[in-house]
């Protein structure tokens, strides 16, 4: 009794001590792709972001993300490189072949393996790491993702030289109805560049939620740098959960007043290529009526901001971010485990890839309503 006595007397006191070891960590950190103003207490720091700490990081990173596109330039055509600097996003609607993209529809459909789950709001993600021993068994798959002028588009819209994280996806929205989901809010992924990249697999419209992009809003605007400025202040203490982790939320009537223009929602066919730069303004975009999903190829590439070097694309180096990946999955599961929960990203079964079974009938609703309201 009396040691837990001592022990809870002097917790304060251990808590600080800890703080002041971790110090050099979060100092580190400043230089590091590290967002979250909640975690960290120096990138958090009230009085260091009124100085201008976060608004600095911004600046900084997007100077030597522009240094790497230019090492890159040679990648993609001058036209590509206008518009992606421009807009912050390429979109190319047919980019393969008819028979092309048949076979890695086909391909897709049929793929098993570990499958992972996020569930966020009424909205599943579900997802399947495309590592080596996946590609083999792919070959038109594979093919893609190791086609020269796809790679290359790839590793400059990351302005990094190096193979992106691919993935199977699946987004299945109005799952679980009354439950917002977080990512239907305008947000910038972090405070860098970033790059994402969707090759849809299913036509996208309204019925199962269109990504939306805010066109131009990845640049540094004097406007742009002062809503940095304005979150940073307040940092960990901003009431959205996401943004004081990093993450920094919009509304649209702020789009507006940062003199942008109207968002872009990406209602498109099967068989588009949509690459974004994700520090721009984007969110998922509303799904009208009931359960429904779209399959994708989705890529994603986060590297440290800082570093001005653009790198080389090794395989050992992909195979260590695919071990990296999985070692974190798998240390979460045990974690989750411990407290009798699931981790964020769980295994599922291993066709949680495909559409969802109520969506045929879903679709047939929709148009049954659509007919009766013309008539």
């Amino acid at each position: 009794m009396l040691y837990r006595f001592a022990f809870m007397k002097s917790s304060k006191p251990l808590t600080l001590l800890l703080s002041a070891i971790k110090t050099p960590l979060y100092l580190a950190q400043i230089f590091t792709g590290a967002k979250s103003f909640h975690t960290n207490p120096v990138i958090g720091s009230h009085l260091l972001n009124v100085m201008g700490l976060h608004v600095m990081r911004v600046v900084l990173a997007a100077a030597v993300t522009r240094l790497r596109l230019f090492c890159l330039r040679g990648f993609v055509p001058p036209d590509q490189r206008a518009s992606f600097l421009r807009d912050g996003y390429l979109k190319i609607e047919g980019y393969l072949g008819e028979d092309e993209f048949r076979h890695l529809n086909d391909e897709v459909r049929s793929m098993r393996g570990e499958v992972r789950e996020c569930i966020q709001g009424d909205t599943l993600t579900h997802r399947l790491l495309l590592r080596d021993e996946v590609l083999k068994k792919h070959p038109f798959c594979r093919g893609l993702l190791t086609n020269k002028k796809f790679s290359r588009l790839m590793k400059y819209t990351a302005s990094r030289n190096s193979t992106p994280i691919y993935y199977v996806q699946s987004i299945k929205s109005n799952m679980r109805p009354g439950i917002d989901d977080p990512q239907r809010t305008f947000h910038s992924d972090t405070f860098h560049p970033t790059m994402k990249a969707w090759l849809f697999l299913d036509d996208v419209s309204d019925r199962n939620g269109p990504l939306t992009y805010v066109a131009g809003s990845q640049r540094l605007s004097w406007q742009r740098l002062k809503w940095e400025y304005r979150n940073s202040v307040s940092g960990s203490k901003l009431e959205n959960t996401y943004a004081s982790r990093g993450s920094l939320r919009i509304t649209e009537a702020e789009i507006q007043k940062l003199g942008l223009p109207e968002p872009t929602a990406f209602r498109v066919p099967a068989n588009t290529l949509v690459i974004a730069n994700t520090h721009g303004f984007h969110r998922r975009g509303e799904a009208i009526g009931g359960p429904t999903s779209r399959l994708e190829l989705w890529a994603y590439s986060r590297t440290n901001p800082f570093n001005p070097l653009p790198g080389f694309d090794f395989n050992w180096y992909r195979r260590a971010s695919h071990f990296a990946i999985d070692s974190y999955l798998r240390y979460q599961d045990r974690k989750a485990e411990k407290k009798g929960a699931l981790a964020s990203w769980h295994i599922v079964a291993d066709d949680a890839l495909q559409a969802l079974p109520m969506e045929k009938e879903a679709v047939a609703v929709a148009e049954q309503e659509a007919l009766v309201s013309t008539v």
